[in-house]
């Protein structure tokens, strides 16, 4: 069951569909908080969604189940990132990927609300600073943008996974063991009753990262009654975990709900056994690029966009107008922002890595001089001077 010899795909391929899903999911996310968020209804359109956008606000209600297919994915990407990499090089890709877009979203959502707070204000400074950690909700400190509650849950599992699999190697046997370990962890959880527990173990949302490792192997190394009985369990748990969810989400019935998250399972499912492979549109690679930047702006500049704007556009041609103003705003951010500082901040943790590698590093064995012929006895060596105390050869050199 380890990694050599099973490999039935190259463990690192481009997967465009992947990115086609992370930017529908996406646009789930921005449909749900532009139509349905709080406060969305009274205070940004002045008026029922429903009524304004008859069957889409229905449907733009079940899109924060659009996380979810985030997490699924997840999954199967940070397994696929792993596979070959140390740790160090692991959390030198998380990061680089993670923060430069992270540190500029903050930033401008900040100075959004700042200068125009006719949605929502902007949090206080120390708050602001510590959002740019990732770490805010385990501190206590509200987001700057509700979004970004999904980050610190990512974060913890990229810790999880490397603390537990990739300190000792990634293979096949470390990460199912992996998964059948966290599935266990988080079922006996509430037993323990302790929140720091529940949240390092992402108790509410393991099944979906957990799944998503399971397609992965399905993936690179074939399918098998193990790891369907792997995804199997967890989208059982999947399912039963949304009537927690729903509680939140007052506006969604679970059986809409259950259905969604079904249709996500079967998508993977798909393109873990290799369905989705002829799907090569290179437009895609743009689209999975869009996601993250477009996922970290899109809540309170489109809906300060959309107040302030309202009065003046007819509500579709707003709606319409103000996704494409947040998808032309993520690329830019793309191509001016997170491409130019991740190759930056990628350079300097990778000396710093070499420099904890070279600290560490045993010190180096002097080479053995090789001794310079010995000259004869009360002869002159190579500096001109006799050197007496070389022996005279005996009778058995001679």
């Amino acid at each position: 069951m380890e990694s050599s010899g099973a490999i039935r795909r190259g463990g690192h391929d481009r997967l465009v569909v992947v990115d086609g899903l992370r930017l529908i999911s996406a646009l789930m996310v921005v449909l749900y908080h532009l139509l349905n968020g709080v406060g969305v209804r009274d205070r940004a359109w002045a008026a029922s969604t429903h009524q304004l956008f008859p069957g889409l606000a229905e449907v733009a209600a079940y899109g924060w189940l659009g996380v979810e297919m985030f997490f699924l994915i997840s999954g199967f990407v940070i397994c696929m990132s792993s596979w070959g990499r140390t740790v160090g090089e692991f959390a030198v890709a998380r990061v680089v990927r993670l923060y430069p877009a992270y540190w500029f979203a903050v930033v401008v959502t900040t100075g959004v609300l700042a200068l125009f707070p006719v949605f929502a204000t902007h949090r206080d400074w120390t708050h602001v600073l510590v959002n740019m950690t990732m770490l805010q909700s385990l501190m206590g400190v509200p987001d700057v943008e509700q979004a970004y509650w999904t980050l610190p849950v990512e974060l913890l599992f990229y810790v999880l996974f490397a603390l537990v699999v990739m300190a000792r190697g990634v293979t096949y046997r470390r990460v199912v063991a992996f998964c059948a370990l966290w599935t266990l962890g988080t079922l006996f959880a509430p037993l323990v009753n302790n929140t720091a527990v529940f949240i390092f173990l992402g108790r509410d949302y393991a099944q979906y990262f957990i799944a998503g490792i399971a397609f992965y192997l399905m993936y690179r190394f074939g399918a098998n009654a193990m790891l369907w009985a792997i995804v199997g369990c967890s989208w059982i748990i999947a399912v039963s975990r949304l009537w927690r969810e729903i509680d939140t989400y007052t506006t969604s019935r679970f059986l809409p709900a259950a259905a969604c998250v079904t249709v996500f399972f079967v998508i993977m499912a798909l393109v873990a056994n290799g369905m989705t492979d002829r799907i090569r549109w290179r437009w895609l690679t743009t689209a999975g690029a869009l996601t993250y930047p477009l996922y970290l702006l899109h809540e309170q500049i489109g809906l300060t966009v959309i107040t302030a704007a309202r009065p003046y556009l007819p509500a579709w041609v707003l709606l319409g107008a103000t996704v494409v103003g947040l998808l032309l705003l993520a690329y830019l951010v793309h191509r001016l922002v997170e491409r130019p500082a991740a190759k930056r901040l990628r350079r300097a943790l990778l000396r710093s890595l070499d420099s904890v590698r070279a600290a560490d590093a045993p010190p180096a064995v002097p080479a053995a001089r090789t001794p310079a012929p010995r000259a004869p006895a009360d002869e002159p060596g190579d500096d001109g001077v006799i050197d007496h105390r070389l022996p005279r050869p005996s009778a058995a050199h001679l």
